[in-house]
């Protein structure tokens, strides 16, 4: 169960509004996904996992915002046992990091996951050129064909042709999810399950979590809304556990993209305690106080509970206000609610502030900018 240490003044009607508007839109398949996942494509999605994990030392998943940091956000969390190990590749233009995974991968035995809706964006389809070609160099063309796994569209895109044209295992990025929502898609699950992660109970957690955390994630959206208004533009996401670094990042592309539009939204970023507490500390506690601290309460040993606890009381008393989200358990089915928790809450935080959650203009301007430079 999601807890929350605040109470704003909620309309409801308005609440239900935006609940409605949600539901109805084109993008909003992912607010029931939990309770209606295709049963016959998560049974695919468990096969494929065991087929790679059996002939396979290493994942690549290839791919970028939406398309990796929602699983590798999850993985990297839990930790979970699997000989089969995840390679990240695709998500920057670097060629020293495209080097370093193709260099890490060797001469291993490996397969790829590339993520893609269109097949276009620019940096997967470098790394996905690039570790194809190693992959046939390798296994000749016919067994590298066996090893790639294709998420994306259903129906059309340079990827989609281009998997049905070889003859790729394919899963689908539902045309009514975007990139940020769809951790709980065949995006998210495939990987996931790879590096071992238990699928079913994350899918539990979030299909209990679709009527559970309404009422919580409705008052942290007002609470966001309400502050602001009232001129605090910045929320900082406070962790104490090192591990959830990349849910942190995956919190500010889930926020940043949703509400960053029309001059509206709060500026997503965070903190790894203790470890910040020796680097951002004395900004928090002293500095410009534009900002809120969001603490995303973990369940964690003694010694770091104290520490929670020193950090929430000195920041009150800095002037900071402190809102906490407690996280019912460290698990599968705990992560599972935690992460429709905070996308039922930026869908409905965004729609307040008047910005559609769902689309990313200004993404969009940068590839348009890009492909006239290249």
């Amino acid at each position: 169960m999601i807890t929350v240490n605040f109470s704003p003044k909620v309309n409801e009607n308005k609440a239900a509004e935006i609940l409605r508007e949600i539901a109805r839109d084109k993008m909003g398949g992912w607010l029931n996904l939990p309770k209606k996942f295709d049963m016959g494509e998560f049974v695919r999605i468990k096969e494929a996992a065991k087929k790679i994990q059996d002939e396979s030392e290493y994942l690549v998943c290839i791919g970028i915002g939406g398309s990796y940091l929602g699983h590798r956000a999850i993985i990297e969390a839990l930790h979970p046992h699997s000989e089969t190990k995840i390679i990240y590749a695709g998500n920057s233009l670097s060629r020293r990091e495209l080097d370093r995974a193709l260099e890490k991968v060797g001469d291993h035995d490996f397969s790829i996951n590339v993520i893609s809706k269109s097949g276009t964006t620019l940096e997967p389809a470098i790394a996905f050129g690039e570790f194809k070609k190693k992959l046939i160099e390798k296994y000749g063309e016919l067994e590298a064909i066996d090893r790639i796994y294709a998420t994306t569209d259903k129906r059309q895109g340079a990827l989609h042709d281009e998997a049905v044209a070889a003859g790729y295992t394919m899963f689908v990025v539902p045309d009514n999810i975007g990139g940020r929502y769809s951790v709980l898609s065949a995006v998210g699950l495939l990987p996931m399950a790879v590096a071992g992660i238990n699928v079913d109970k994350l899918l539990e957690g979030a299909s209990e979590a679709v009527e559970s955390v309404v009422e919580p994630a409705t008052k942290y959206a007002w609470m966001r809304y309400e502050l602001g208004k009232k001129g605090y533009d910045t929320e900082v996401f406070a962790s104490f556990e090192p591990a959830t670094m990349y849910f942190n990042e995956w919190l500010k592309q889930l926020f940043g993209e949703s509400e960053g539009k029309g001059k509206q939204g709060v500026l997503p970023t965070s903190v790894i305690y203790s470890t910040d507490l020796h680097s951002m500390g004395q900004f928090m506690q002293d500095g410009r106080r534009n900002l809120w601290e969001t603490i995303i309460d973990y369940p964690t040993d003694e010694t770091n509970a104290k520490i929670v606890q020193a950090v929430r009381t000195a920041h009150t008393e800095g002037g900071i206000l402190v809102l906490s989200i407690g996280m019912s358990s460290y698990d599968e089915r705990g992560f599972g609610e935690l992460i429709y928790f905070f996308e039922l809450a930026c869908a409905m935080s965004a729609k307040l502030f008047g910005v559609n959650p769902f689309d990313q203009p200004g993404v969009e301007a940068y590839k348009q900018e890009l492909k006239k430079l290249l």
